[in-house]
């Protein structure tokens, strides 16, 4: 327990130099909020402008379809609140020498590194996309019980920690190539498809983000799970590929991490 607790009492650190952070430049913290609640619009009023035009898009009605992009959103904007920042300054700082850094702080690189920054924008337009579930809930009749939101809640988890992996696999090409620069839009774009149904995909494009990249799946997943109630196998289907992409992604880290060279060397 006692490493578990320095970890913890880390943690709360980057929290307050954050929340400190924000405060000082509110500024930042009300214009960034702000585009992030633009977005969440713009996305609801598409569902909106399309499903004045059917009743149905791969047999998911609206409230559904607005349910699936509000897990959506959750999912992305805690990984934006707690994990966001710090990962991708990981890419700049090992090109720049700069990691070395967080070689020197007392704890295991990785979470050194990906969880030194706080972003509140993120987090508190989490409350917004965990709104935009619950309404569309409340417009569905779905009353959950206890047990079916604390499973929708792991199953959300689960879908931050595989977004989690394949962003520090990403970012941990920097220990190799000379600039990652490109691997942000790559990142973003192949996120896009969370927001869409399973049934939307077939053939060769099914393979692709349903099994081999699971950016279907960690949306989905707990989507289904209130819509439907509890369905095994996307469970343990999210459950195990949330094992994998994790230890997949501190595999590649630390293979990276040997090749790294300081600012001193």
């Amino acid at each position: 327990m006692e490493p578990l607790t320095r970890y913890l009492r880390i943690w709360l650190a980057s929290a307050r130099y954050s929340l400190t952070r924000a405060t000082m430049f509110r500024g930042d913290l009300i214009i960034w909020s702000t585009v992030e609640l633009l977005w969440i619009s713009v996305n609801v009023s598409v569902i909106a402008v399309i499903y004045s035009h059917t009743r149905t898009v791969a047999g998911w009605t609206q409230y559904e379809m607005l349910m699936l992009v509000g897990t959506s959103m959750l999912i992305q904007r805690f990984l934006m609140g707690f994990f966001w920042s710090g990962i991708f300054e990981m890419g700049r700082n090992v090109r720049s020498g700069l990691f070395d850094f967080t070689l020197a702080q007392p704890g295991d690189p990785l979470f050194m590194a990906s969880t030194r920054k706080l972003e509140l924008d993120g987090l508190m337009n989490a409350f917004v996309a965990a709104g935009l579930v619950a309404y569309s809930a409340w417009k569905l009749g779905i009353h959950p019980g206890v047990g079916t939101v604390a499973l929708y809640a792991c199953m959300v988890g689960c879908g931050v920690v595989i977004h989690y992996s394949a962003l520090v696999m990403a970012m941990s090409l920097a220990f190799w190539i000379t600039s990652s620069q490109g691997v942000e839009g790559s990142y973003f774009t192949l996120m896009e498809f969370s927001r869409l149904p399973r049934e939307a995909f077939s053939g060769i494009a099914s393979v692709l983000f349903v099994w081999v990249l699971p950016v279907v799946v960690v949306s989905n997943g707990p989507a289904r799970e209130l819509l439907h109630g509890f369905e095994p196998l996307w469970v343990l289907g999210l459950a195990g590929a949330t094992v994998a992409w994790f230890a997949l992604a501190v595999t590649v880290f630390r293979c990276g991490l040997k090749r790294y060279s300081s600012a001193s060397s």
